[in-house]
């Protein structure tokens, strides 16, 4: 019998390691297959919440925050594209990072409107648009293009960036994680209680998942 799994996924579009994490998850979740029946709810983090909308170049913005020399933040990338080539997403020339709040907006939007599979669609054609194509995440035209590209109502989604709808939602779902003490991402939480940090190789993620399965309904 296959057994159900709560998967909350906190993470920023403009994160390589979650879209790293978040392919890694995908591949452990297909290698365990049927055992598990998994619900997968992505949930806002802003690694630059000031950023401007005209963005900032990738070295420089890292450079200054992280201390990082040029040569550091070009084999930092090399290694990301690695690992993401080995769980089957690819990275591009991102050259720029950029404010990634409407971009939230839209996945709080397809979680609580959408189909079902909905957010998880439109969170890796963002992810896809941006480490990929190097697209501008802060640009509605942009986001509208990861909006069709996920099968989602591109009218529907022009609206809710229009109209600054679901600002106030993604704004309390942070503020609700930083509470918990989420400082860093992806921070992945399976059935309320058990967490994993960082963007970890499938294999991590399918043993994780196996022994939190085996563990339901266990009395602690």
């Amino acid at each position: 019998m296959s057994q159900s799994l709560k998967i909350d996924v906190v993470s920023d579009v403009a994160c390589p390691w979650c879209a790293v994490g978040l392919a890694s998850l995908q591949r452990a979740l297909e290698q365990i297959g049927d055992e598990v029946s998994a619900e997968i709810v992505l949930h806002p983090f802003e690694l630059n919440p000031q950023m401007p909308p005209e963005g900032e170049p990738i070295v420089e913005h890292i450079g200054r925050k992280y201390g990082r020399t040029e040569a550091q933040v070009l084999s930092a990338q090399a290694e990301i594209r690695e690992r993401g080539a080995s769980v089957g997403f690819r990275f591009g020339a991102r050259t720029h990072i950029y404010n990634t709040f409407d971009a939230h907006r839209l996945l709080q939007w397809a979680r609580e409107e959408g189909p079902e599979g909905a957010q998880l669609a439109l969170k890796m054609a963002l992810l896809s648009a941006y480490f990929g194509d190097n697209k501008d995440m802060s640009n509605h035209a942009v986001l509208l293009d990861a909006v069709d590209a996920a099968g989602l109502d591109r009218a529907q989604a022009r609206k809710v960036l229009d109209e600054g709808t679901y600002a106030d939602e993604v704004r309390d779902e942070e503020s609700t994680y930083q509470r918990m003490g989420i400082q860093s991402v992806p921070s992945i939480i399976f059935n309320d209680k058990y967490l994993i940090t960082g963007g970890q190789p499938p294999e991590a993620f399918e043993r994780a998942i196996r022994e939190i399965v085996a563990k339901s309904g266990t009395p602690d």
